[in-house]
């Protein structure tokens, strides 16, 4: 195996576990992309008007935040984390099979919102648990998890095309004349986001003909063993209710030993010499404690901030780069014909799926504070090379699928990198997952007012100062990393990075 015994041995021990959080991320990714390809088909069963039914967008996106701030609640024990788990990846297999039922905007808004709490919680608790199983070894089994959110990405708007219409799903007065807006405005909600639709009139009343729900269908059936999957785990570890199992605390074999050490455990739970350390991973709303706050050194709020900052930008660009390519690519000077600019949306999540896919073996290679670099560093001189050759389309798919590449592992990266500066001890892992979805929201929103009011030019000017400014709160980072207070040789000796193999007994929430 290209991977050393130690790490092999690892994987080895908790592989249950670790293919658990994997199929879990695929459901996250058939859930985040189906939306905009089907979203006019979901228009013609609620019988609204695109104004309306992109309203649906806001409620999953909003929605999903709002999971990733709350998914630390449930870190406390192993029990508590994968019964959310299974919870979240069986609401997901039921809103799919419900979204066909949905007659209604509103009611369609409201599953929608169930479903991004749903993928919320799975985002956060799902990086929380491969750090902690791994801690030190984590960055090549996050570039793994990721992949697989870009996997499910991928396969879902495929699954959904073939019950896709192809004319206007509303049989009304008008339709041909609406018909030949439908490739635009499909390729416009690719994959997840609504660009500016408020000058399309489509009909609203008439005989609706749509094969959208077998899409849905099918795609619950292929969720439905992911929360089976999640059962056979709480199974396996005895925490099925019914079974009376006990939760066992969420740490592994190696943590728990450093904890029960008498001289560890007293100096440990000294709050005014390492409140950061007795912190672990909290929720957000935890995190913001005072308590938490004691005695904690500037660089420690800082290495949080500029981490979550990064991603804020990085994932930002991701969100409005999918969801302005088409429309920036069919505008002047460019104009590229309709059906050509509708294959760049795909290719940006097709590089974005190959890119965590050769972040496998290659973080296992290289230090993530270097992939990191590589990554910002890449989407900056993308950014650049696409303003000096804006009007060649040959250099826009190059530069999308290059785009795609350098963005795909920045965020497990950077995950790894922040973790272990902080020793596993801090907030990282939610306050890094809250700040790259809030950067997706918000940056989608500000560059989609910037192209109305300044043309589509302004949206390759929006990503090269996106790119800047990640780049500079990356160098930021660094400089806090330098700064940060390493661990006393005693701590470090006995931190679960040290720990020899043979001392792992292989039972994971132990």
């Amino acid at each position: 195996m290209w991977w050393d015994e130690r790490v092999s041995a690892r994987f080895r021990r908790n592989l249950q576990p670790t293919l658990t959080y994997w199929s879990v991320f695929f459901s996250f990714g058939l859930c985040i992309a189906f939306l905009g390809p089907t979203l006019l088909d979901l228009r013609c069963q609620t019988q609204s008007s695109l104004s309306q039914i992109t309203w649906v967008f806001f409620s999953q996106q909003f929605c999903l935040l709002l999971g990733s701030c709350l998914g630390g609640v449930f870190k406390r024990t192993l029990a508590q984390s994968l019964l959310a788990l299974f919870a979240s990846s069986l609401a997901i297999s039921l809103v799919f099979a419900i979204i066909p039922l949905c007659h209604n905007v509103v009611v369609l808004a409201v599953v929608m919102a169930v479903a991004g709490l749903a993928m919320g919680c799975i985002d956060t608790i799902s990086n929380m648990q491969l750090v902690k199983i791994y801690q030190k070894d984590s960055a090549i089994f996050l570039q793994a998890l990721h992949f697989f959110v870009g996997f499910g990405a991928l396969l879902s708007p495929l699954i959904a095309d073939p019950f896709l219409s192809d004319t206007n799903c509303i049989l009304a007065n008008g339709t041909a004349n609406a018909s030949s807006n439908l490739p635009h405005i499909r390729k416009s909600l690719v994959p997840h986001h609504p660009g500016n639709l408020s000058h399309y009139d489509l009909p609203m009343k008439g005989m609706v003909v749509t094969r959208v729900s077998y899409a849905f269908w099918i795609m619950a059936l292929i969720n439905l063993p992911v929360p089976i999957a999640v059962f056979f785990l709480l199974y396996k570890e005895r925490m099925v209710p019914c079974f009376n199992g006990s939760s066992h605390p969420l740490l592994p074999a190696d943590e728990l030993a450093l904890e029960t050490r008498p001289g560890d455990k007293d100096e440990l739970s000294t709050a005014g010499q390492r409140p950061h350390a007795a912190a672990g991973h909290e929720d957000l709303f935890s995190c913001c404690q005072s308590k938490n706050f004691r005695g904690a050194s500037f660089t420690y709020f800082a290495v949080h901030v500029t981490g979550a900052l990064v991603l804020f930008m990085t994932d930002g660009i991701v969100g409005e780069y999918s969801g302005f390519v088409y429309s920036y690519a069919v505008e002047e000077p460019l104009a590229v014909v309709h059906k050509v600019a509708g294959y760049l949306p795909s290719l940006f999540w097709g590089f974005i799926t190959l890119g965590r896919l050769i972040s496998i073996p290659v973080s296992y290679r290289m230090k993530p504070a270097t992939m990191v670099f590589i990554n910002v560093v890449g989407v900056l001189i993308t950014f650049l090379l696409l303003l000096i050759f804006s009007s060649s389309v040959v250099f826009l798919f190059v530069g999308t699928a290059s785009l795609g590449l350098f963005l795909s592992s920045t965020f497990p990266s950077m995950l790894a990198y922040t973790e272990d500066i902080l020793q596993y001890k801090g907030c990282a892992t939610t306050v890094l997952v809250t700040g790259a979805g809030i950067g997706e929201m918000v940056l989608q929103l500000l560059v989609g007012s910037i192209i109305h009011d300044r043309g589509s030019y302004s949206f390759l000017v929006c990503g090269m100062i996106f790119g800047c400014l990640a780049f500079t709160f990356y160098a930021l980072l660094v400089f806090f990393h330098r700064m940060y207070p390493k661990p006393s040789p005693e701590l470090d000796e006995a931190s679960p990075a040290k720990a020899a193999v043979p001392e792992d007994t292989g039972q994971y929430q132990r």
